[in-house]
This record gives C-alpha cells, sequence and structure tokens, in this order.
C-alpha cells in the first residue's frame, strides 16, 4: 500500500488501525564502470515491490540521495551533507510519527546512510517508537553467505539484474580488481582499510584515490547472474514480510 496513492481519509483510517510504516532510502553514485548511479535505490524499490505484493504495510515514498562523500568526485554522484540528511529523514520520520506511526521500518541501499539511521533510531526510542534498520545487503549476507559483496561488487550488480539486466554494462567490467596502495608497506584493501605489518588500520580517502573503477569488494561483479539477483531480493523481501508479521505482535 504505497503512501503516496492514497487520500487523506484513507490514510488517517489506515493508522487508526496500524503503527507500523515502510521507509526506504538509498543515494545516487558511482558503483563502478558497470552498473548506474541509482543502483542503492533500484534495488530496494524492487524489494518493496515485492513486499507490496504479499502485505498491506504503508510503504512511504522513497528517499533516492544519500550521504556519500567520498565518493562525489564521480561524475553524476550526488552527495548530502550528513547533518541536512539527518535533518531532512527526521522530518519525514517525525510526520509519519504525528500521523500515528510508531514503528518504523527503514530500508536502507547504502551504507553511509547507517550512521543517519542509527542516530534517528536513538531520537525516535525516546519518544516511544521503534525504528528498525534494514540494510538488505547485509541481510542478505546472513540468509546465504555466498551472496556476501561488497560495493558494486557481484551482489550489488546482481541485485541490479534482478530489476533490469539492460542496465548493467557488462563490457565495462573488467579484470581484477586493482586498489591503489598508499607505499609499498601500506597496501590498501578496502574504501579506507590499508595493512601494515599484517593489521588493518583506516587512513581516510576519497575512493578515486583508491580505485579509478569505482567498485570496491571480494566479490567480482563478472560473477553476477540474474538468477543469483531474482533469488536473493525475493529472499530478502519474504524476510521482511515474516519480519513485520512477527513485529504487529510488539506492544510499545
Amino acid at each position: 500500500m504505497r503512501l503516496a496513492n492514497l487520500t487523506w481519509p484513507k490514510a488517517e483510517q489506515y493508522f487508526k488501525e496500524n503503527d507500523m510504516v515502510l521507509v526506504s532510502i538509498g543515494s545516487i553514485e558511482c558503483h563502478g564502470r558497470h552498473l548506474p548511479l541509482g543502483t542503492d535505490t533500484m534495488i530496494p524499490d524492487r524489494i518493496l515491490e515485492l513486499v507490496e505484493a504479499q502485505n498491506d504495510i504503508l510503504i512511504a515514498p522513497t528517499i533516492p540521495y544519500g550521504a556519500c562523500q567520498s565518493l562525489a568526485d564521480y561524475p553524476g554522484t550526488v552527495d548530502i551533507d550528513i547533518e541536512v540528511l539527518y535533518q531532512f529523514l527526521y522530518q519525514v520520520v517525525d510526520n509519519l510519527y504525528h500521523h500515528g506511526a510508531r514503528k518504523i521500518l527503514i530500508l536502507n541501499g547504502h551504507g553511509g546512510n547507517i550512521k543517519v539511521i542509527e542516530r534517528l533510531g536513538l531520537e525516535f526510542r525516546k519518544k516511544g517508537a521503534m525504528v528498525v534498520l534494514l540494510n538488505w545487503w547485509l541481510m542478505a549476507w546472513d540468509m546465504n553467505p555466498a551472496w556476501k559483496g561488497g560495493h558494486g561488487g557481484g551482489e550489488e550488480t546482481a541485485g541490479v539484474m534482478a530489476v533490469d539486466p539492460s542496465l548493467v554494462e557488462t563490457a565495462e567490467i573488467g579484470g581484477p580488481l586493482q586498489l591503489m596502495d598508499i607505499n609499498e608497506n601500506l597496501t590498501a584493501t578496502g574504501f579506507r582499510s590499508v595493512r601494515f605489518k599484517g593489521v588493518e588500520i583506516e587512513i581516510l580517502r576519497p575512493t578515486p584515490e583508491v580505485t579509478d573503477n569505482g567498485w570496491i569488494g571480494p566479490d567480482h561483479p563478472g560473477t553476477a547472474t540474474v538468477e543469483w539477483g531474482i533469488e536473493m531480493l525475493k529472499t530478502t523481501a519474504d524476510y521482511i514480510v515474516d519480519l513485520i508479521e512477527e513485529l504487529k505482535k510488539v506492544k510499545l
């Protein structure tokens, strides 16, 4: 059930009978040369469609932008300052709270949004509400460790394939991942992580200083398949539907 499609009397009736709402947030950012900038928004949107087909939870319009400071230099990326994003998301949730929402599920498609959502969740807990953070890609790892992936790797590539295979520029995938080390003794292992004498530390750098491609992870995007993506997103949606039913039993 989409909030945007309801009249206000129908929305009023929903909140008289229900205290749960599902909000999705993603980002517009680089995911390597092969994936669309809207990857983190498209995948949650597809999961929402699968949830909606099975459950009547109220679904708020997706917030398409997120905090992606380290990726801001890639053309097309839209980085929202963390404080601005927090204030915007707070206003969205606070309005839903005003109308009667007490269990707010946030389906998140982007790791850079996590700290903002965690802060929001603690603030609304003080008001008697419950914010449930659903990072779909981390949830998928638990459902099947073979799906574990990084930024723009096989997992996310499979997810986009499940949305629309034509959105993946397979010719741009390329060979093995090559990260840019700080020097011969400070070896890059991820977005921020660097290994020195067998220990990983963090050295904060813009992503273009780490990889000129834009994807980072243990899962090469070339391993992705449509079948993987379809199964993964359906499994994630099914889990969320079961979770919704369990949360209905929770008394606040």
